[in-house]
């Protein structure tokens, strides 16, 4: 939990319209590996994609940028779904997902944002930081 006043670290994707009826998204893609290798975070926001695609887009992103650092060999043009599947049955990365939050621009030209945001938290008694759910907010 934090605690009034404390500084952390934060992985935001924001996009925000003024345009009637225009399509936003913001995703935080996650790729968590085996062993005790650092994962990673992206961030992804877009206009005119669906939360699927943005969502679908940011996940791809992170675990790819996890699957070079730690040598798995793919083919970067292979559709996101065959790469999932091919880093998973490599063993070296056992999740991945995404957290997206998509809108669509207010009819009347109001400003519209969408927000989705990862944010790094002490567990109880200052220990480890610990994985939580990743949360998003529109607002």
């Amino acid at each position: 939990m934090l605690k009034p006043g404390e500084i952390t670290f934060v992985v935001l994707a924001r996009n925000s319209t003024n345009e009637p009826h225009r399509l936003i998204a913001s995703s935080i893609g996650v790729a968590i590996p085996s062993g005790k290798h650092y994962g990673y975070l992206s961030e992804h926001h877009s206009f005119g994609q669906t939360d699927d695609k943005a969502g679908d887009y940011s996940e791809d992103l992170a675990a790819t940028m996890l699957a070079t650092t730690m040598g798995i060999q793919f083919d970067p043009e292979t559709d996101w779904h065959e790469k999932e599947q091919l880093f998973k049955t490599s063993g070296m990365i056992i999740k991945t997902t995404n957290v997206t939050q998509s809108a669509t621009g207010d009819k009347g030209g109001l400003w519209t944002t969408a927000i989705a945001a990862a944010v790094f938290a002490r567990g109880t008694n200052d220990g480890p930081l610990k994985r939580r759910k990743v949360g998003t907010a529109l607002i």
